[in-house]
C-alpha cells in the first residue's frame, strides 16, 4: 500500500515531512509523483484534479484534509471507498472564542468607536441591545458556539437540518421551521457544511426574512453565500453588517468589493485553523487502520456530506 498526497493551492513541505516521520513505514508520495498508481489505497486530499480519481484502481480510502469534504468529490468516487475528515476539539474552542468576539465587538460599538478615534471624535454610547444570536448548524462548532453564547447571557436559537436538543438554546429544523428561526435575529453566524442543499443559502430570499439591523457572521463556507446579494442586502439597509472570514476565492482578491465596503469586516480565514501536529496524528491513525483493514476515525456520511 501506498499512501498519496494531493492537496492543492498551498506548499505541503512541512506536512510531507511530518507525514513521513509519523508513518516511515509507508510510502507517501505527493501528486504528480506517483510511481505505480496501483499501489495507491490511501488518498489525502483537498481540491484534487478530477482526473485524479479514475486512475486509482485499488483506491479504498479518502481522508479529507479539511473539517468538511466540500474539497472532495464525492460523486466521482467509487461505491466501496470510504471517505474520513479531521475532527480537532480544539476548533470548536477557537471558533466559538471567534464568534463572541465579533458579537461583543458590535454590540459594544468598538467599530464605531475605532472611526471616532480616526477623526477625534468623542461621542459616547450606550451599548447596543441586540441580544439574540441565531447559528445556522449545530454539529459540534455549531453547538460549541451556541453553549459559549449563551453562557454569556446572549438568547441562543439554533437551526439544523434535523432536530437537536441544547439545554438553553431554542431550536429549530427543516424548511418548515427556517422562517421562524430567521425572525428577529440580531446575529445570524452560519456554521453549517457546505452541501448541495447549503450552496448559496445566505441569498437575497434570507436576507428579506433577518432585521434590517441583523449581522452577518460567516465563518463556514464563502460558497454559502452569494456575494453579489450580501452587498445589495448591505446597500439597501435590508440588513445591518456582515463578518467574513470565509470566501468564494481565497485569498480574498486585491480589488474585491469586500475589502472597502463600510458595513463589513473581513478575516482572513483565521476563525479556526487546524493544528498540523493534530492533522498529521490522524491522518497517520487512518492510514495505518486502513493498512490493518480495521475500522476508520471520523468516517463521513457520503449522502448527507458530512
Amino acid at each position: 500500500m501506498s499512501v498519496l498526497v494531493c492537496i492543492t493551492g498551498r506548499n505541503n513541505d512541512k506536512l510531507m515531512m511530518k507525514l513521513n516521520e509519523a508513518l516511515p513505514e509507508v510510502k507517501i508520495e505527493l501528486w504528480p509523483n506517483c510511481e505505480n498508481k496501483a499501489d495507491v489505497e490511501f488518498v489525502l486530499a483537498w481540491n484534487a484534479p478530477d482526473e485524479l480519481w479514475r486512475q486509482l484502481p485499488n483506491l479504498k480510502v479518502v481522508q479529507s484534509y479539511g473539517a468538511g469534504v466540500d474539497g472532495i468529490p464525492l460523486d466521482k468516487l467509487p461505491n466501496d471507498v470510504q471517505v474520513t475528515r479531521i475532527v480537532d476539539k480544539q476548533l470548536s474552542v477557537d471558533m466559538a472564542e471567534y464568534v463572541l468576539s465579533h458579537v461583543l465587538a458590535h454590540k459594544l460599538r468598538h467599530g464605531e468607536y475605532s472611526a471616532n478615534q480616526a477623526n477625534r471624535n468623542w461621542k459616547p454610547r450606550r451599548a447596543k441591545s441586540s441580544n439574540v444570536v441565531g447559528i445556522l448548524g449545530l454539529g459540534e462548532l455549531g453547538c460549541k458556539t451556541a453553549q459559549l453564547l449563551s453562557s454569556h447571557g446572549f438568547s441562543v436559537r439554533g437551526w439544523s437540518r434535523t432536530l437537536k436538543r441544547l439545554a438553553n438554546i431554542d431550536c429549530y429544523a427543516g424548511e418548515a421551521q427556517f422562517e421562524q428561526f430567521l425572525s428577529g435575529l440580531d446575529y445570524l453566524v452560519c456554521l453549517l457544511p457546505l452541501t448541495q442543499a447549503t450552496t448559496g443559502i445566505l441569498n437575497t430570499k434570507l436576507f428579506s426574512s433577518v432585521s434590517s439591523d441583523c449581522v452577518l457572521i460567516n465563518v463556514a463556507r464563502g460558497q454559502h453565500l452569494v456575494e453579489s446579494d450580501l452587498i445589495a442586502a448591505l446597500d439597501n439597509n435590508e440588513i445591518g453588517a456582515a463578518v467574513l472570514d470565509v470566501f468564494q476565492t481565497e485569498p480574498l482578491p486585491e480589488h474585491h468589493p469586500f475589502w472597502t465596503h463600510p458595513k463589513i469586516t473581513v478575516t482572513p480565514h483565521v476563525a479556526a485553523v487546524t493544528n498540523l501536529d493534530t492533522v498529521v496524528a490522524q491522518i497517520a491513525a487512518n492510514a495505518r487502520a486502513c493498512l490493518a483493514k480495521q475500522s476508520l476515525q471520523n468516517l463521513v456520511n457520503q449522502q448527507t456530506g458530512y
